[in-house]
């Protein structure tokens, strides 16, 4: 049975750091065994299939974090998730996000489900007109001038907010991108 996942690497190819060219992280995926590897831009989406027997999306970034270590020479936190979580994540969007511009959305994608008591101390009527709202292993941030100018995104990125859990953003371009990607 042939699964199609994307991989979000956190945190690569900002400011120089952490540079992982996308055409070697597409041979790095072909390496350990994936096919139809394909990337997305140069911040670490990488769309894949695997023939395995539907792995766990912890044992591919596992196996992915391990590889990227070995030839890079740094570790990468990485989220793999499957194309139906993808699109549910989607479709579930509880704000207007085809009315919006896509700086203005974006998706957190988390490691494990956070629950509510993990932002309870956010006052979010601070925030408006930004606001957020939780969904499946993952947040939703409305943010109208932009992640770059967003009060609220700073204060959602506290280290004691995401303490014990993997946390990468994506604009809700990439969010739909990826959705598509991963139909294909």
């Amino acid at each position: 049975m042939t699964t199609t996942y994307a991989a979000l690497l956190r945190g690569i190819n900002v400011g120089g750091h952490r540079r992982v060219p996308m055409a070697e992280l597409r041979s790095l995926l072909e390496e350990l065994g994936h096919r139809n590897v394909r990337t997305y831009l140069q911040s670490g989406n990488v769309v894949f299939t695997t023939d395995a027997d539907e792995p766990a999306d912890e044992e591919l970034a596992a196996a992915l974090e391990d590889a990227v270590e070995k030839h890079f020479g740094f570790r990468v936190d990485c989220l793999v998730r499957g194309a139906e979580y993808l699109a549910a994540v989607a479709d579930a969007c509880p704000f207007p996000a085809a009315e919006l511009e896509a700086k203005q959305v974006h998706v957190t994608y988390f490691s494990e489900q956070a629950g509510r008591e993990r932002f309870a101390l956010i006052d979010q009527a601070a925030f408006l007109p930004e606001e957020f709202r939780l969904g499946d292993r993952c947040l939703y941030l409305y943010a109208p001038e932009g992640l770059g100018r967003s009060k609220l995104a700073e204060a959602l990125s506290r280290p004691a907010l995401v303490k014990g859990i993997v946390a990468t953003s994506r604009n809700w371009n990439t969010v739909v991108k990826l959705v598509e990607m991963t139909r294909d």
